[in-house]
């Protein structure tokens, strides 16, 4: 018998303080060590075999960045907390409660929390994923001809 079947599921969790659900373990943003991130937290909200999907919520510290990546799967994001900014493709936006934002297939993306408060939201994706791709200096080259997308980067434009 499936161990996953055996155990009971649980029809709800409970808001905890701060963002946090009773019961949704805490866990580390990535455990990827080529990956360039800083000061941002997971939770696995719905990720229940039966479905497609996987319902997330990530935290991103004030001045904390997820990785810059693309990957075969899209994402669905919706801002639940705070503001920031987000590079999907070679677009930069600004991003707020309740915006939402939708990363193509094999598009770079990468969230941003501003300088003073957290920046939170909700993803959802594919329940079977591929793994992500990190940015050769290649692509990072390509990506810092557009000055806007080298600001977000943090690169100079000018830079080969």
């Amino acid at each position: 018998m499936d161990e996953m079947a055996s155990e009971p599921k649980r029809q709800a969790h409970r808001a905890a303080r701060g963002h946090r659900w009773e019961q949704v373990e805490l866990r580390p943003y990535k455990e990827d060590e080529r990956a360039l991130f800083k000061t941002v937290s997971r939770q696995i909200l719905f990720g229940d075999p039966d479905l497609a999907c996987e319902l997330r919520y990530f935290e991103v510290a004030p001045g904390g960045f997820s990785t810059l990546e693309r990957h075969e799967h899209m994402h669905a994001v919706m801002v639940l907390r705070g503001r920031g900014e987000c590079l999907v493709g070679r677009e930069v936006r600004k991003i707020e409660l309740h915006d939402l934002v939708t990363v193509p297939p094999w598009t770079w993306h990468q969230f941003r929390a501003g300088p003073r408060e957290p920046l939170g939201f909700l993803c959802m994706v594919n329940a079977q994923r591929d793994k992500p791709q990190l940015p050769t200096p290649a692509d990072l080259t390509e990506l810092s001809k557009d000055k806007t997308v080298a600001r977000f980067l943090g690169t100079n434009p000018a830079a080969p």
